[in-house]
């Protein structure tokens, strides 16, 4: 028995994504087979077929760093044929099998019980919504409420970002975001915004400057570099940086006043190495009190066989939300 996935491989240099007929497997002990409904497109998508990425060691691989689905086998007594269930971050769709498939068969224990959400919904959020929702918790945990001073998110119109501002203006507190696009100016304010600007910093003299004009109580940092600079340089006392991004480069020229003076910090978002007990949390306040209230304005929806496409769109910087991938029938 076969099924159908996208298949990465490395030739002459390039590489080449096309569908073909992969050879069902059993679980092994303790993991769980799932049929693939939905999937999404991440920046890390378009890291995983990019030549030299640093995003793959070796291939051939299936990409698709996140999906949902329900399970068809399993090894595990936490879960039986029919649960619906999601899965994102470890090695998924960077080593091997990845949600650009009708079947994967991954450890239990990367696996995401799913309760109110549907297979779209649930990848309208995927790896971008639940970064954003970690960095939300991350400000949250650092006793920032919302009558503290406004937040600054940066990259707005990501998926990172535009959920980011979902969030935070669902949970009441006053969003300003930032963006390259000022197109997508009236998106964002439907998302919740109280404000929107440029990029930041839109003033170059402002990175001379170790610190500014104290304005937000906290940020998200969806774009790292310059972004993250003016971020950290411009927040109030006690304030809080949650960053996930590098769009902006990897680099950060600052320096240790806004630390030592403001006291502020700097919050590292990661969702590929989370351990599942958090993840399974987090996922658990999506579905609930961080549940995003615009999700399908913020989705576009293609199917697997034109992924590709949907992932250039993302590298070129031209997306904005999310865009889900129709796995099921989508082939």
């Amino acid at each position: 028995m076969t099924y159908t996935a996208m298949i990465a491989r490395e030739r002459d240099g390039a590489v080449v994504v096309a569908a073909e007929s992969v050879p069902t497997q059993p679980p092994s002990s303790g993991a769980v087979t799932i049929r693939v409904a939905y999937s999404s497109v991440n920046f890390k998508d378009g890291l995983a077929i990019t030549p030299n990425g640093g995003a793959v060691r070796t291939y051939p691989i299936t990409p698709g760093v996140d999906l949902a689905g329900e399970v068809v086998a399993s090894d595990d007594p936490l879960f039986a044929p029919g649960d619906p269930v999601l899965a994102h971050g470890y090695a998924i769709g960077l080593s091997g099998q990845g949600g650009y498939a009708e079947y994967v068969t991954i450890p239990a224990d990367w696996v995401v019980p799913r309760t109110t959400l549907t297979a779209k919904q649930a990848m309208a959020i995927g790896t971008a919504g639940f970064t954003a929702a970690l960095s939300v918790q991350a400000l949250q945990d650092h006793g920032i409420a919302p009558g503290d001073g406004p937040i600054l998110v940066t990259g707005a119109t990501g998926g990172v970002g535009s959920v980011s501002v979902d969030l935070l203006a669902g949970a009441g507190y006053e969003v300003v975001a930032s963006t390259g696009k000022p197109d997508a100016a009236d998106l964002l304010k439907s998302l919740g915004a109280a404000s929107v600007i440029g990029r930041v910093p839109e003033d170059p003299e402002l990175l001379k400057r170790p610190l500014g004009k104290s304005l937000y109580a906290g940020a998200v940092d969806c774009v790292g570099g310059k972004a993250l600079a003016y971020a950290l340089s411009a927040l109030k006392y006690d304030g809080a940086v949650a960053a996930s991004g590098l769009t902006g480069g990897p680099g950060l020229q600052t320096t240790v006043l806004p630390f030592i003076l403001r006291g502020v910090a700097l919050f590292g978002i990661d969702s590929v190495e989370l351990d599942i007990v958090t993840r399974r949390a987090v996922w658990h306040r999506l579905e609930n009190d961080l549940r995003p209230r615009h999700l399908d304005g913020l989705t576009r929806e293609v199917d697997v066989r034109d992924v590709v496409s949907a992932i250039g769109t993302v590298l070129a910087g031209k997306n904005t939300g999310r865009t889900v991938v129709r796995v099921a029938g989508g082939f």
